[in-house]
């Protein structure tokens, strides 16, 4: 009997699929960050994990600043603070690839692209450093990532070029995730 894969599983999937498709056409990355940035696409086609932090009211931070101050001084123990610190540095590598890669308008529009490309790869930069401390392997990946940022970053605007277009009036976000939404319900494309 076949076992039957999980939603997350084909989302990762088709992701990669394009995110391979879209590096090979533009001659960019190697398999291990088409397999990171696949990742980081179907966690963050889920809102509950692309909008996971909060602050202390109890509201989703979607401004890198806040995310950035939300965390400091909240371990005393330094092994603990050096594991959020990677955390949150990682999250926000994550999150600033996705938005300034998947919707690079709605970045451009609020006039921070160029603090997204910054801070993404200053992210996935400490990312890398900490794991290095840390003797986690795969630093490597986050290496490769916080060099050439912005051009995954602009990979990924490529790809939402060909692949993600919005309907005219659509919001972009609601397009997006009703589109991911669909491939989930009811089975995702093989084209």
């Amino acid at each position: 009997m076949p076992v039957q894969q999980s939603s997350s599983e084909k989302l990762k999937g088709f992701f990669l699929q394009l995110v391979r498709k879209s590096f090979s056409q533009l001659g960019i990355g190697d398999q291990q960050i088409a397999e990171y940035v696949a990742s980081v696409l179907a966690d963050f086609s889920h809102s509950a994990r692309w909008l996971r932090l909060r602050g202390l009211d109890g509201r989703r931070l979607t401004s890198v600043v806040e995310m950035m101050l939300s965390q400091a001084g909240l371990n005393t123990d330094e092994l603990a603070r050096i594991q959020g610190e990677r955390e949150l540095r990682k999250y926000v590598g994550d999150y600033t690839l996705f938005m300034s890669g998947l919707f690079r308008r709605y970045v451009e529009r609020g006039g921070y692209l160029g603090y997204y490309l910054e801070e993404g790869a200053r992210s996935y930069r400490t990312v890398s450093e900490l794991d290095v401390s840390l003797y986690n392997p795969g630093f490597l990946v986050f290496e490769e990532l916080s060099k050439r940022f912005e051009h995954y970053s602009g990979a990924l605007d490529f790809m939402r070029k060909c692949y993600f277009v919005p309907a005219p009036h659509e919001d972009p976000f609601a397009g997006f995730f009703k589109q991911i939404e669909g491939w989930v319900r009811h089975g995702i494309s093989q084209n």
